[in-house]
């Protein structure tokens, strides 16, 4: 039995770990032929053994993320997973925090998504999945001034790319991921120095009274790339067990 993505080929950013990682496991099982990528390297030593190419690559350098998808194409879908939380409201944000959030959020986005898109126009099909969060235009969030506005700034890209490309066959989409344990997640709470009563409160978020996996986040992307979504684009696909409820 063929996968959902059989035969397709896939670029994945922020691959290393968390989502990202996630995505580009489930893609692979799901018959894609992937490109993973993440500045750290080191992180993508086992995945050949999966079946997928890993890529060093810091996506925030336009010219490098040019040459990368470049290499990796024609694509018919680019995940963009990669991403950075700075822990803080807004009198806690340096320019250089409000800076790296916006750049490594949603410039990056763009670097991709300009060097992938003339390919996918020109074949008449493509799907794009930016990572987005619920923390954004969605809701706002204690302590993530920066974050939420990075991640409602991808919400606005997402939906730009989808109603210039919605007409040449290419479909752009946003997950907004409610709090999702990955080991970004464990950083944040170590740097509180109580780790598992900081799991509480980032679990507590939820309704559902659990943090979101990794493979669930997967899932739903398989979901957005695959040809059960054809009919869907310029929208927020929300998966955050009931916190923006």
């Amino acid at each position: 039995m063929q996968g959902r993505l059989a035969g397709k080929r896939a670029f994945v950013t922020g691959a290393g770990q968390g989502i990202g990682r996630a995505v580009a496991l489930a893609f692979a099982r799901e018959g894609a032929r992937v490109t993973a990528a993440s500045r750290t390297g080191a992180k993508l030593a086992d995945l050949p053994a999966q079946g997928i190419l890993p890529l060093e690559l810091d996506v925030t350098d336009g010219a490098a993320v040019a040459r990368a998808i470049t290499g990796a194409g024609p694509l018919d879908i680019l995940v963009n997973a990669a991403g950075w939380v700075h822990a803080g409201g807004i009198l806690e944000c340096s320019e250089a925090d409000w800076a790296r959030s916006l750049e490594q959020n949603v410039t990056s986005m763009f670097y991709t998504i300009r060097a992938a898109l003339p390919a996918m126009l020109e074949r008449r099909a493509g799907a794009i999945i930016n990572v987005a969060s619920v923390a954004s235009s969605l809701t706002g969030v204690a302590g993530r001034a920066a974050y939420g506005t990075s991640k409602a700034a991808v919400i606005g890209l997402t939906k730009a790319v989808a109603r210039e490309a919605v007409a040449h066959g290419v479909r752009c989409n946003a997950l907004a991921p409610g709090t999702t344990f990955s080991p970004s997640l464990i950083e944040r709470a170590d740097a509180t120095g109580d780790r598992e009563g900081a799991l509480r409160l980032f679990a507590a978020r939820q309704p559902m009274g659990r943090l979101g996996t990794a493979e669930e986040m997967a899932e739903a992307c398989v979901y957005l790339a695959c040809d059960a979504a054809a009919f869907m684009t310029g929208q927020v696909l929300v998966v955050d067990g009931g916190q923006t409820l």
